[in-house]
């Protein structure tokens, strides 16, 4: 049975003592968390069941919808009441779909959580994060993140500590010094004590921050949001009036009829499904990553990739497969040294703290040629950094440096003979090696160094790089590959990914001025040599030309780069600063999985937009036919039974199955814009109908309830035709839902009229019906032709309107524009 996390404590507590090279026992570990010492932390970053019904049921609609259905049982009007089924329905099908969603995506958490080796009973271990307990004994590496405020006991190492003070200055940390959990290792090795856990750390709130160090990003939410607050605004000064319009100025009607018809009007107004069709959109994207091995760190996730307009990419473990191999070793036989170029690499190696890949390719190609190790004792070791570009050891007899070309070689005594000098221009990742009898002071190299080979590094494209890069160029993302690594080599395995601007590289040690890497920004696609700094500062450059941009990255030395962007991705196989930094996960760590994030996001959100439209036809009518007879003196034609059949048949039905449909179309403009501008013909075209039948009443001695089945029957037809026009083009699947809803709809009506004879027949006393619902009795079937004619008329007018709006109205760009500016 899991343990609840208990306060730490008031009394004092007995720190132990454990030894650094056995660590914690197993009793004593146990002890700890019976205290209740423990890194587990309070909250959870993953919402509770209640959480979840709290989502969805406390809502401004939900509160609207209560008070509706309040006010009709006080009336008395029970028959009324179907809407609040509908409601029901859809609180349940939406809080299902999420708990089910989330318990996928915190199976696969698991494959991605932060971890921490820790020592114990002499063993070295691999546990969570949050399983540490109070003064364990963590052995810490570069591209770890500090998951627990911690004091170095033994070892050296190089900490980022950006999420804590904001500043990227990399800090030595020795025996004594504190580490603060959320900070990172960029270089060393080191055994650290826990001194503070959970709640009393900084690890869970760090934790939280790097994913959600941003506002909410969704437009999708963010748009529902503007609905709901537009409408909150809306809704009470017209349900008012309609209130006191039936209520005192119109004869005979009464407080029943006046409560009945507020409650229509207001039932549609409100786009209730609306909300429900969002969430359940975006909880299926990310259930469907989660089975695809991507983890979403949250819902909103989901529509960032494929909004992104260009996608920044490292070339070492994305582009390729990131398994470094020794290709070559060619060594300068003009180098004066008191060892083998073999002997000093081995003895390098065999005593290094670094564990990066390029470390570990060496260890495989160098290990076991230093024949006498009593000459290689380090005294002195500076650790591999991004920053720096070189790592060194000292041993007695003088130091070993590993670096980059353009660190090592301008400090070598003599000139370089030419088979080494043309590395430099290897379409390979190539490091140099170089000795000196002096070590080097204040991380700084001493100003004379004899370089004495040159390795060239290789690493395998991946399987379907290339098929991926094509994806994005047909979809219209542009990559930028943006590495530490030599620009030239860099370069060549863009070609050969089949990249379409390989050739245009930069070398960005060359770029000193912020107005420089702007415009390198706006011309290149390679480029490399890049600090940590210079990759977020790229990410800011290409935001400044208004372009969304995504970023992938796996060392810590991306996170700057990760927090900054507008969709942060990490590998799984990369540093655990990087996944906590990141807001989606590759589990498998493969890149090539990206198109099926963006398809997601692209269904998710062109199927959402398709179905909104749907929903605001009638919010758009029922606002404007609100307003149309407040001012006529009319009573709302439709009852909030009829209302709720327009729910189902023409919104609720089409919506949510349109919105699992596959979708690779690109989103165009914004989702309310969008929405909006599909659904206002449609909405024009309904008040056109009814308008036309009031004028056709006042003319004529038609009844008025004959009237308002000749209105239903138009608004029927033309917020059916939203529903075609969100089903083209049509496919198998859009025809079968679109016929069963347009059809569905007026055959729903002779249906419901059968079944509840008294209720429909309430309504329009002119119907009646026998035995066999089909025959109709009474009806004034002299008077189809009215609506036939409207409905004839409004056809051309209908698409006229469409084509006079285009994609999106004026007023919508005008808007995007000075947002833009802004």
């Amino acid at each position: 049975m899991k343990k609840t996390k208990q306060s730490i404590p008031s009394l004092p507590v007995v720190r132990l003592n454990p030894s650094i090279q056995t660590g914690l026992s197993e009793a004593e570990v146990v002890n700890q968390n019976d205290l209740g010492l423990n890194n587990t932390v309070q909250s959870s970053i993953t919402k509770s069941n209640w959480a979840i019904v709290k989502d969805y049921v406390l809502t401004l609609f939900n509160l609207y919808h209560l008070l509706i259905a309040v006010a009709l049982v006080i009336v008395g009007s029970m028959r009324s009441l179907v809407f609040v089924l509908v409601v029901v329905a859809n609180l349940t099908i939406g809080i299902v779909k999420e708990i089910q969603g989330r318990k996928v995506v915190n199976r696969l958490s698991l494959l991605a959580a932060q971890k921490a080796t820790v020592l114990r009973n002499g063993k070295e271990e691999e546990i969570a994060v949050s399983s540490l307990v109070l003064d364990d004994i963590i052995l810490l590496s570069a591209g770890q993140q500090i998951g627990a405020d911690s004091i170095v006991l033994d070892g050296e190492l190089e900490v980022n500590e950006s999420l804590l003070t904001g500043e990227s200055d990399t800090i030595v940390k020795k025996a004594g010094d504190k580490l603060f959990s959320g900070s990172f290792v960029i270089s060393g090795k080191a055994a650290a004590k826990v001194d503070k856990v959970g709640d009393s750390g900084f690890a869970a709130k760090i934790a939280k921050e790097a994913k959600k160090d941003r506002a909410l990003n969704s437009e999708l939410i963010n748009a529902m949001r503007k609905v709901t607050k537009i409408m909150g605004i809306v809704v009470i000064p017209i349900a008012i009036a309609l209130f006191v319009q039936v209520m005192f100025f119109q004869d005979a009607l009464g407080i029943d009829n006046a409560v009945i018809v507020t409650a229509a009007a207001l039932l549609g107004m409100l786009p209730r499904g609306l909300f429900l069709l969002i969430s359940i959109a975006l909880q299926g994207g990310v259930v469907r990553l989660a089975k695809k091995n991507v983890l979403c760190q949250d819902l909103y996730v989901v529509e960032e990739l494929a909004h992104a307009d260009i996608l920044c990419l490292d070339k070492t473990g994305t582009i390729t497969e990131g398994k470094m191999k020794v290709s070559g070793f060619l060594k300068n036989e003009n180098a004066v040294l008191p060892f083998s170029p073999e002997q000093l690499l081995s003895a390098f190696i065999t005593n290094t703290d670094d564990t990066n890949a390029t470390s570990e390719a060496l260890k495989e190609y160098f290990a076991g040629t230093a024949s006498d190790y009593k000459n290689f004792t380090a005294a002195a070791k500076t650790p591999f950094s991004s920053a720096r570009k070189w790592s060194s050891i000292t041993f007695s007899h003088g130091t070993v440096f590993i670096g980059a070309a353009e660190k090592l070689i301008p400090r070598h005594k003599n000139g370089l003979p030419h088979h080494l000098a043309i590395l430099q221009k290897s379409t390979q990742r190539v490091i140099f090696a170089a000795y000196s009898k002096d070590s080097p002071k204040d991380n700084e190299l001493p100003s004379s160094l004899t370089v004495f080979a040159g390795i060239t590094i290789a690493d395998p494209l991946r399987k379907d790089a290339k098929k991926t890069l094509d994806f994005f160029k047909q979809e219209g993302v542009a990559v930028k590959i943006i590495s530490g690594d030599n620009p030239v080599a860099v370069s060549a395995v863009a070609k050969e990914a089949g990249l379409e601007d390989w050739e245009k590289a930069i070398d960005m040690s060359t770029i000193t001025s912020e107005e420089d890497l702007v415009k390198a920004a706006q011309t290149y696609s390679i480029f490399g040599r890049v600090s940590p700094e210079q990759k977020q500062q790229l990410v800011i450059a290409f935001k400044i030309q208004n372009k969304k941009v995504a970023f992938v990255g796996d060392g810590v030395n991306d996170v700057l780069a990760l927090r900054e962007s507008d969709c942060s991705i990490a590998l799984a196989s990369g540093s655990s600063a990087a996944k906590q930094a990141a807001r989606v996960c590759l589990v498998t760590s493969d890149f090539t999985a990206l198109p099926q994030v963006v398809t997601e996001g692209r269904r998710v959100i062109c199927n959402v937009t398709r179905g909104g439209s749907i929903f605001l036809v009638k919010t758009l009518y029922a606002i404007l036919l609100s307003i149309l007879l407040i001012v006529l003196n009319e009573p709302f034609p439709f009852s909030p039974i009829l209302i709720t059949l327009i729910d189902l048949a023409i919104e609720g039905f089409p919506s949510l199955f349109l919105a699992f449909e596959k979708n690779t179309e690109k989103p165009q403009g914004s989702f309310i814009n969008s929405a909006l501008t599909r659904a206002l013909p449609h909405a024009i075209m309904i008040i056109v109908s009814i308008s036309v039948l009031f004028i056709v009443r006042a003319a004529t001695s038609i009844p008025m309830n004959d009237i308002m089945l000749l209105m239903y029957i138009c608004l029927g037809f033309f917020h059916g035709a939203a529903v075609l026009r969100a089903c083209y083009p049509p496919n198998k699947f859009r025809t079968i839902i679109g016929s069963i809803s347009f059809i569905g709809f007026f055959l729903a009506i002779f249906v419901l009229s059968f079944v509840t004879q008294q209720i429909f027949g309430a309504l329009f006393p002119n119907m009646s019906f026998d035995g066999n619902f089909l025959e109709i009795y009474h009806f004034p079937w002299n008077l189809i032709w009215i609506p036939l004619v409207i409905i004839a008329a409004g056809i051309p007018a209908l698409f006229g309107l469409t084509k006079l709006f285009g994609k999106t109205l004026p007023i919508f760009t005008f808007l995007e524009k000075r947002k833009i500016k802004k």
